[in-house]
């Protein structure tokens, strides 16, 4: 009951409690007027009846003394035309017999013992049930010398009375039908009245819901505040403003009313005549509260629309920046799960952003994770420290790339570790550039030593050398000391080679450069070696790319740089394998590469930052000088070009156009670069 209450309308509601009302106090006043108005009608029937009796009581006195029966006869035959509501009368003598009636059919004796006088004389009022009808009795003592001589009765019929009072109730309830219907009807409109406006309170409300915040409940200033006062203070924040009240603001400049008092108080406002024009009830006032609210917000959207654009623009900026960076980006929340990467990221795990955002640290494949590096993760969060370092790694096609990992802790408002952002960048170049400067110092302190002592030594070799060629010349070639004399002239011979090194190596002679052909010089040494390298079965495959254009360069130089390299590779294989030889025009680089690949044994991780510094050599004692790739890295590098080794081998690189065989290793491939704007080219 309770629930269907509550969902009826404030409309029915209203009507319903009113029409309660009305009917409940209009029944409530009929059933009191009816009962007052039939009460007073009874009463007063009964005084009536009390007059009457007394009075034939007090006229038969004379006749009741005198025996005059006749006269008492038409005394009470009187009555009957007095008043229509007298039903009988008679008087009875003390003897009770009775003396005079009414009744023409016969006097009723139970009738003359309904209503007895008392001892006491007084006079007796009593309501006789006759069967057929109701009458009040009135018994009057008819008195004479202080003696009662006999009694008036009297008899007014109640039903006579009754119907008076239905009437007077008929006419009582038609009034007050009448008077329901008119107040039902005006209460109606009256809750008409009030639940309109309630209801576009009501509308209001769900369309400052919807967002729709341009709607104004209330009608605006009849005028003015500034109008009425013919104020020109412009800088008050009332003046101009046609949708808020003054009385709606902090704080106001008007002196009349509102000088140092508060605005929003609106006791201080009760006497202005702005207020008393343009104040209302309590749903006006409410209806000016909405429009007060609907500004309010309107206020806070705008500001919200603003700082939404403000932050879709630094997002879309950060977005911008996080895609188009080179480097690995990643956010990491607390618990290890992926939030965000850039495409640099998904490209270097080999995986769409959508396949990574949401895994786990450890479900995703990366060089560049490991268990250190997910516990490390875990150490940021929880010590809000970021940490940086350098990262060496091998890819699959044997190419090691160096990258700066930094990770820093992200915050939130509270200053509390709620994620990682990784970062991890390409430093390979930087690290090249920075072992060649390394490199290059060392092979300029090396050089100039070196360099020294072999101008040092030149001149005694060369004396040695001139002797032991003299000598031999007297002694017969069968004797023991010209053998021994051969002997001095060949180490004599080995000993200049080695000056000569040396002195390639500190770059003390001069590099002549001309017109030359880049496949040519290779070719050259080939030709030169290959009869030797095919008696170890070692099998060179060369693969010259016919557009290299004639360079300018020193062919004798770049041909030792290719013998070395053939040199070393023909030791690294011994027996049984092939050396692939490719050259290539990238003309969009403006640069002109070759590529040594054997299939021996490969380099040691741990030695192939090293094997182009000096003196550095993994031959045995008394089998090289380990100056070879170090001259060969100062002749590349007087070409304006680069030289660097990759071990293992790339598989493409060793399987182009060679059978592979059972005691392949690894594999090394040297490749060498040379810029053509700095060799020069046609």
């Amino acid at each position: 009951m309770l629930n269907r209450l509550s969902r009826m309308r404030f409309r029915t509601k209203l009507n319903a409690g009113m029409s309660i009302i009305i009917i409940s106090l209009s029944l409530m006043l009929a059933v009191v007027v009816t009962q007052i108005a039939a009460n007073s009608l009874v009463h007063e029937t009964k005084r009536r009846g009390q007059v009457l009796a007394d009075n034939i009581a007090l006229r038969t006195t004379s006749s009741m003394l005198s025996g005059d029966l006749l006269q008492m006869k038409e005394m009470v035959d009187e009555l009957r035309t007095v008043d229509k509501d007298v039903a009988y009368a008679f008087l009875i003598n003390s003897n009770s017999q009775i003396l005079a009636h009414t009744f023409t059919n016969g006097f009723p004796i139970d009738l003359k013992h309904a209503n007895v006088i008392t001892d006491d004389a007084k006079p007796s009022i009593k309501l006789v049930d006759t069967g057929s009808d109701k009458f009040y009795d009135f018994a009057v003592p008819v008195t004479a010398g202080g003696l009662v001589i006999g009694q008036a009765r009297l008899g007014l019929s109640r039903s006579q009375v009754q119907s008076v009072v239905n009437g007077l109730i008929f006419t009582i309830s038609i009034v007050t039908g009448i008077t329901l219907i008119i107040s039902l009807a005006i209460s109606t409109q009256f809750a008409h009245k009030i639940t309109y406006r309630l209801g576009m309170l009501g509308q209001y409300a769900e369309s400052i819901v919807r967002g729709e915040l341009k709607l104004n409940q209330t009608s605006g200033l009849n005028r003015n505040c500034w109008e009425i006062y013919k104020c020109d203070q412009e800088d008050c924040p009332a003046y101009g403003n046609t949708e808020q009240r003054c009385w709606q603001f902090g704080e106001t400049l008007c002196t009349n009313y509102c000088s140092n008092k508060s605005a929003r108080d609106l006791n201080n406002c009760e006497e202005c005549p702005v207020f008393a024009k343009n104040s209302g009830d309590e749903i006006h006032e409410l209806a000016e509260t909405f429009d007060v609210m609907s500004l309010s917000l309107r206020g806070h959207i705008a500001e919200l629309e603003e700082a939404k654009n403000d932050l879709t623009q630094q997002q879309e900026i950060l977005r911008t920046i996080f895609e188009s960076s080179p480097d690995q980006l990643s956010l990491i929340d607390k618990n290890g799960t992926y939030i965000s990467v850039n495409q640099a990221f998904a490209s270097f795990v080999k995986k769409p952003k959508e396949k990574i955002v949401g895994k786990k640290e450890y479900e995703i494949q990366s060089l560049l994770n490991t268990a250190n590096t997910l516990q490390e993760t875990q150490q940021i969060i929880s010590t809000s420290k970021p940490v940086n370092r350098e990262v060496r790694i091998v890819l699959e096609d044997g190419s090691r790339k160096w990258f700066n990992v930094l990770k820093v802790p992200v915050h939130d408002e509270h200053k509390e570790s709620i994620g990682v952002l990784g970062t991890a960048r390409d430093i390979t170049n930087v690290k090249d550039y920075q072992n060649q400067l390394i490199h290059s110092q060392k092979l300029e302190s090396i050089g100039k030593l070196a360099g020294g002592v072999a101008h040092e030594i030149n001149t005694p070799l060369g004396i040695i050398l001139g002797y032991s060629q003299l000598l031999q010349e007297d002694f017969p070639e069968d004797e023991q000391v010209h053998k021994d004399l051969v002997i001095v002239e060949k180490q004599a011979k080995f000993c200049r080679k080695i000056v000569a090194d040396l002195l390639n190596f500190s770059r003390q002679t001069k590099s002549e450069k001309k017109e030359m052909c880049f496949n040519n010089s290779i070719m050259e040494v080939v030709q030169l070696v290959r009869h030797a390298f095919k008696l170890d079965n070692v099998k060179i495959i060369p693969h010259l790319d016919d557009r290299l254009p004639i360079i300018y360069g020193n062919p004798e130089q770049l041909k030792q740089v290719w013998m070395n390299l053939m040199s070393n590779a023909i030791e690294a294989i011994g027996h049984n394998g092939v050396i692939n030889i490719r050259t290539e025009l990238d003309i969009n680089k403006g640069t002109i590469s070759a590529w040594f690949t054997d299939s021996g044994s490969g380099i040691a991780t741990n030695d192939i930052d090293s094997i182009f510094d000096p003196f550095f050599s993994t031959k045995p004692v008394g089998k090289g000088t380990g100056l070879g790739l170090s001259v060969s890295f100062g002749i590349i590098k007087d070409h304006g070009g680069r030289i660097f080794a990759i071990s293992p081998a790339p598989k493409q690189l060793l399987e182009d156009g060679a059978t592979r065989t059972e005691n392949w290793g690894p594999g090394t491939t040297f490749k060498v670069v040379l810029p053509l704007d700095e060799i020069g080219y046609e």
